[in-house]
């Protein structure tokens, strides 16, 4: 054994330097991917908002426990949206802006728009203006319809 080598050892057999780094590598993607799973459905994400899936994201629409903003164009809206959705364009620019900043920023907010891109990208404007509670429905309308769950036209 060479100076400031170490060597593991498991069941008495000393595994080589490549095998062991493989393996641990192996656990930390496992771990790592597997943290998703680990946060709690209300701790707020580095943007801002909690992520929900469609299931959780019915129950507070159910319990009537956030205003849903569908951020989608008008004509999206009109192909159907979750019933009592508030519809603010997303791809208005300065206009979305404008319309967010006159919401009540101390209720809370389920937004979405169809696969969660725009939506996602709108986060950082809702964390900016001081939204104190917003949820995020992951995978938007899409995700929603996938899981059974009811739009109205």
């Amino acid at each position: 054994m060479r100076t400031g080598e170490a060597r593991a050892y498991v069941h008495g057999e000393m595994l080589k330097p490549m095998k062991t780094l493989a393996s641990a590598l192996t656990i930390c993607a496992i771990v790592f991917a597997a943290a998703p799973a680990f946060v709690h459905a209300d701790e707020k994400a580095a943007d801002g908002a909690v992520h929900v899936k469609a299931d959780a994201a019915a129950k507070l629409v159910q319990e009537k426990k956030v205003t849903v903003l569908d951020i989608r164009t008008s004509d999206e809206f009109g192909e159907g949206h979750i019933a009592g959705a508030q519809n603010i364009d997303f791809l208005q620019g300065a206009a979305f802006e404008a319309k967010v900043k006159e919401l009540d920023k101390t209720k809370p907010y389920l937004v979405h728009c169809q696969s969660g891109g725009r939506s996602s990208r709108s986060l950082k404007l809702f964390k900016k203006l001081g939204f104190e509670s917003i949820y995020h429905l992951d995978g938007g309308l899409g995700d929603w319809q996938a899981a059974g769950k009811p739009v109205e036209k």
